[in-house]
């Protein structure tokens, strides 16, 4: 009919250690013990009501080893025990049998309503049993106690007899589901910190794999074009060092302030990732040292890129060195042209300063663009044209194709300059675009939000 509370706890955590119905061996041990002390008490009581109603006592003993027997089955079906224990109220049977089925019954999951149903009939049963039980003793003796006397014996005989088994079995029934409860809540939060602790392991890796992007990211801008102009330089310096010593001393000494450029930009690059305040970046130190690196390298960059044109940084807060802006492309444009390159650039609309990162944004698309003529198309002629409309700034940069005469500076591309440069326009909300001409050149294109709002 229904399982008990201790079953129920059992399927809920998994299959039972004992066999059939029981949850363990010992709760196995328990019932076939109160089982057989149940079927003696049966047999014997069962033995002396034969006597009284004039049939044999065998036949008080074959029906009272059964029904004391069953209740072995009380976890499986403590319904069908209760019910067997008041059908045998009347014969004086089954005390043993009646006491620890109520309990069973009020101990399990069976709905409160029948349990309180079942109860006060064994209450009943026994009241009236005891009513009669103890009027007719009384009788017997001579003696003829009041009616009140007879209730009053009766009713605290059916109340101690089934009220004690059945409001201990609401207790503990009440107390294992509290503690199953509590199990399933710990359980859940353990499965959720694991799971939080799972997502949490997962973006602190996705955090890391951001930040040496970003890092990588910067250190390529910030070095790969300077490093760039230097081989362009080195190459055009072999070719004239004997034919014009006055071009090749001057170019010499672009390619030694370009080094050196270089080298601080490096040190000061690697002296963030080694240390942090005299010790290793670990912990917190960790996560402070990739954003001082990029504030590095953005530093080291304004002052190498604007310096030459006068153009002072200003980022979104008024202050200086927040990284190159736009005021720095002229100077920018001015480099290639050093290293032999044929640039124009074209400027249109009412020029104003933009947001620190836009800005940054928009000079390292132009660097990278201009790097990259240099890489792959030595000798070509190159057009930077630089849009202010409202509400955001365009950038192109096209080149034509490489001329045949023109030598090959041998500069290795790693493939992430595009990626970079689509991967800071993004990050802004803005569009990147790049892609072969039909005259055999390549064009990149961006444009940009202004994000920040506009600055004086």
């Amino acid at each position: 009919m229904t399982t008990t509370g201790a079953i129920a706890e059992v399927g809920a955590r998994g299959a039972p250690e004992g066999p059939w119905w029981w949850a363990r061996r010992r709760s196995l041990v328990l019932d076939v013990v109160l089982g057989l002390l149940s079927a003696l008490e049966c047999a014997a009581e069962g033995v002396g009501f034969a006597h009284q109603v004039g049939a044999p006592g065998a036949l008080g003993l074959v029906l009272g080893v059964p029904i004391g027997a069953s209740l072995v089955l009380r976890r499986r079906w403590p319904i069908a025990v209760v019910l067997v224990a008041i059908a045998i109220t009347p014969a004086e049977m089954g005390l043993l049998l009646g006491i620890v089925g109520l309990y069973t019954l009020a101990a399990s999951d069976v709905p409160r309503r029948l349990t309180v149903v079942l109860a006060g009939a064994s209450v009943v049963g026994t009241f009236i049993v005891v009513f009669v039980r103890f009027d007719q003793d009384l009788a017997e003796d001579g003696y003829r106690p009041g009616t009140w006397l007879v209730t009053f014996f009766a009713v605290l005989m059916s109340l101690g007899v089934s009220a004690p088994p059945v409001l201990t079995g609401l207790y503990v029934g009440a107390r294992r589901r509290l503690v199953e409860s509590l199990r399933e809540r710990a359980d859940g939060l353990e499965r959720e910190l694991s799971l939080l602790a799972e997502r949490a392991e997962e973006r602190a890796v996705w955090a890391r794999n951001e930040e040496r992007t970003r890092i990588a990211r910067e250190m390529h801008d910030v070095v790969a074009h300077r490093v760039s102009l230097m081989v362009v330089h080195a190459a055009a310096l072999q070719a004239v060092a004997l034919k014009d010593p006055e071009k090749a001393s001057k170019n010499a000494g672009l390619v030694g302030d370009m080094g050196r450029q270089a080298l601080t930009e490096l040190r000061e690059m690697l002296g963030v990732l080694r240390t942090s305040s005299g010790e290793a970046l670990v912990g917190p130190s960790a996560a402070a040292g990739p954003r001082r690196l990029a504030e590095v390298a953005a530093a080291a960059s304004a002052r190498v890129s604007v310096a030459g044109a006068g153009g002072v940084p200003v980022g979104d807060d008024g202050r200086m060195g927040d990284g190159p802006c736009l005021d720095g492309l002229e100077d920018l444009v001015g480099q290639s042209r050093a290293a032999g390159m044929v640039v124009e650039l074209c400027v249109e609309g009412e020029e104003r300063r933009y947001g620190a990162r836009v800005e940054r944004t928009a000079y390292r698309v132009v660097q990278e663009a201009l790097t990259n003529v240099h890489k792959h198309a030595p000798g070509a002629k190159a057009i930077v044209r630089l849009a202010h409309r409202e509400g955001e700034v365009a950038l192109q940069v096209e080149n034509g194709p490489s001329e045949g005469g023109a030598a090959d500076a041998g500069l290795p591309s790693g493939g992430n300059g595009l990626v970079g440069m689509r991967e800071r326009v993004s990050a802004l909300g803005g569009v990147f675009v790049s892609g072969a001409t039909d005259a055999g050149g390549f064009r990149v294109s961006a444009v940009i939000p202004e994000g920040g709002g506009v600055r004086a």
